[in-house]
């Protein structure tokens, strides 16, 4: 049976760019756009040129994709203006791009007033601006405002507004739900009776997250007709993000009712490093993964309770709804109080540790990480912290060094300037075999003075540490008022791409931080196999 084609088109250099938090430079746009380019997605829209400066030097020159189609978007023409004079419609034709993506209104009260034009010289527009990029070669399409309020509102205008670009020969009209207010029967609904009026192999769903139905109503569409679907890496966008990518090109790929039907065109290879693009984005934006995020999440595949942990060993398939590594993803056993021998092995499995299950080892590391997690310690999401517990309990860790003391000191003085600034010094003495040093740092707060000083100098062990990079710093607060406790979680990263967290505890921040940086390092040093 042969499948039909649905087109992905991704929006995160435009609509990604307006999230709260946000800033894309030109070289970030460049480096997203190749990856979206390798993962196989049809249409890569890179923003709006003569909207800003940097969207306008990102039009200049067209990057060399493999696979992708680079799209500019904007305006249909202004009111009281023709097409051919209008200055956003000037810039969208001089961009070097492939195709144009125009939005128009959909909606009637908005033609009427939030443009404060006739519903007549609103349809003039779609259609005049249309035809021109038409005639300059332009694959074109029309994204439809607010075009679910719009049919609810006023069915026979907003189809007028599609058919119009349709017929002006549009390649796409791109019903969009703007606000994100519709839901998912609601958009299956419409959909179908607009794919009434306008073929499904011209039809596009382009849906916002509001009432977290993005996802669903991008899938619903596709159900009633439509064949492009826009969204964005990791649901980026303004207010609630939008439509998923991340979600939906391993549903369309992996899910029975839809990979039989339809074809994306990315290919499993390609699927398998999801995990890698969506965190590399992360990574660009100076974001930590978010871990629940579905397919991808360092939690999507975790199991915390004993009882399922054994099950999921004995039999993953009937607890795992896709195989963990074809979206590049692991499946993880997590070691907590609710933990049993199970999670245990399996996670000493995947470190590379043999441990019989009658090893008494076993049952004293147990006991160790409930002890430990009574305290408020969370080895869930400290996989490091964990492997060096396990492997301390087996006499496998090297002692590398041994911190003396430190402290740690936050003075408000003047600078050189004459204003007030607050300045975090640390210091740390350390020894190493016969060797003691004191080294001393200035920081931006005390953890990142503290983390300074003690990888100042660590010896011989230097040029192993050399690459690492502090890369989140989480803090959480347990039995609130002044005897509160509190949990660090600390990630880091280097040079080789790896990421890896540790996780202090105590009544003191600073000792709960300097916990978790000093763990951080011997993870470091016994991967890089420091002697």
């Amino acid at each position: 049976m042969s499948r039909e084609r649905l087109y992905l088109y991704d929006t995160s250099l435009r609509d990604g760019a307006q999230t709260t938090g946000v800033d894309f430079s030109l070289d970030d746009k460049r480096r997203i756009a190749a990856l979206l380019d390798a993962l196989g997605v049809d249409y890569i829209e890179g923003g709006y040129p003569g909207a800003n400066p940097l969207d306008t030097e990102f039009f200049v020159k067209k990057p060399k994709f493999a696979h992708a189609r680079f799209s500019a978007f904007g305006m249909i023409r202004r009111t009281g203006r023709s097409a051919s004079n209008d200055p956003g419609v000037a810039a969208l034709l001089d961009a070097e791009a492939d195709a144009i993506c125009y939005v128009a209104k959909a909606w009637d009260y908005h033609v009427r007033v939030a443009l404060g034009t006739t519903l007549e010289d609103n349809l003039a527009g779609v259609a005049q601006s249309v035809e021109l990029a038409v005639q300059h070669g332009r694959e074109t399409m029309l994204d439809c405002e607010h075009f679910f309020d719009g049919y609810k509102a006023n069915p026979a205008y907003a189809l007028d507004v599609a058919r119009t670009a349709y017929k002006a020969g549009a390649r796409w009209i791109v019903l969009c739900d703007t606000n994100g207010g519709t839901l998912p029967h609601e958009v299956e609904r419409i959909v179908g009776e607009v794919a009434k009026h306008i073929p499904h192999d011209r039809l596009g769903i382009h849906a916002h997250n509001d009432t977290e139905n993005a996802v669903a109503n991008s899938l619903a569409a596709v159900r009633a007709g439509a064949r492009q679907i826009q969204g964005t890496l990791n649901g980026l966008g303004e207010r609630c993000g939008n439509a998923n990518l991340v979600s939906i090109i391993p549903t369309l790929l992996l899910k029975k009712d839809y990979a039989e039907a339809y074809d994306i065109g990315v290919s499993h290879q390609q699927l398998a490093a999801l995990t890698k693009v969506s965190h590399t984005l992360d990574e660009l934006l100076n974001r930590a993964p978010d871990r629940h995020r579905p397919y991808v999440g360092a939690s999507a595949f975790a199991t915390k309770a004993g009882i399922h942990a054994s099950a999921v060993m004995k039999d993953p398939a009937t607890y795992e709804h896709i195989v963990p590594e074809a979206v590049g993803n692991r499946r993880r056993l997590l070691v907590s109080g609710q933990a049993g021998k199970s999670n245990i092995l399996a996670e000493l499995e995947r470190l590379g540790v043999a441990l019989d299950k009658n090893d008494p080892r076993l049952a004293r590391l147990l006991e160790d990480v409930k002890e430990k997690e009574a305290q408020f310690y969370a080895y869930e999401g400290a996989d490091a912290s964990f492997e060096l517990l396990a492997r301390r309990s087996l006499g496998t860790v090297p002692d590398y060094f041994e911190v003396e003391r430190f402290s740690v000191n936050a003075e408000r003085r003047h600078n050189a300037k004459g204003e007030y600034v607050t300045v975090s010094e640390a210091v740390v003495k350390l020894r190493i075999g016969e060797d003691t040093s004191i080294s001393v740092a200035e920081g931006n707060g005390p953890i990142n003075a503290l983390d300074l000083a003690l990888r100042r100098d660590l010896g011989k062990y230097q040029p192993f540490i050399e690459d690492l990079e502090l890369v989140d710093y989480r803090v959480r607060v347990f039995q609130g008022g002044t005897d509160a406790v509190t949990r660090v979680l600390i990630e880091f990263s280097d040079g080789s791409g790896e990421n890896w967290s540790t996780v202090g505890v105590s009544a003191n921040i600073i000792d709960a931080s300097f916990q978790a940086l000093v763990d951080a390092i011997t993870y470091k040093l016994l991967k890089a196999g420091a002697k």
